[in-house]
């Protein structure tokens, strides 16, 4: 396994996706409260709508900023699904990344420390 960077712990935690371009807020939370959990190392968790997916996290860099990136397996309403995704350390705390669905939709999303 990988060594971790130290500037993984800056994204440890469970984050409160509060916002996606795609879908309104109202499906965010259809099945449980949305969110992305990064534990620090290279795991996680995101859920959101009907989706839950398991992560397999990297961090580095994208455009000279400290990044988590990720692909993810798990179901979208009990189907088998999976893709990728990443998040950088934006503005006021947050979290600002895209979510990717293998064959399916993208989008945008913005996160806050739950």
């Amino acid at each position: 396994m990988a060594k971790v960077p130290a500037f993984a712990k800056a994204f440890a935690g469970r984050w409160r996706i509060v916002g996606m371009d795609v879908w309104d807020n109202d499906f965010l939370d259809l099945v449980e409260e949305a969110h992305l959990t990064l534990t620090g190392e290279a795991d996680g968790e995101i859920a959101f709508g009907a989706l839950k997916g398991f992560l397999d996290v990297r961090y580095g860099s994208r455009d000279g900023a400290a990044c988590a990136e990720f692909s993810w397996e798990g179901n979208d309403d009990n189907d088998p699904a999976s893709g990728r995704g990443w998040v950088v350390l934006g503005t006021a705390g947050r979290l600002v990344g895209h979510f990717y669905i293998h064959d399916g939709d993208d989008s945008g999303f913005v996160c806050e420390r739950s």
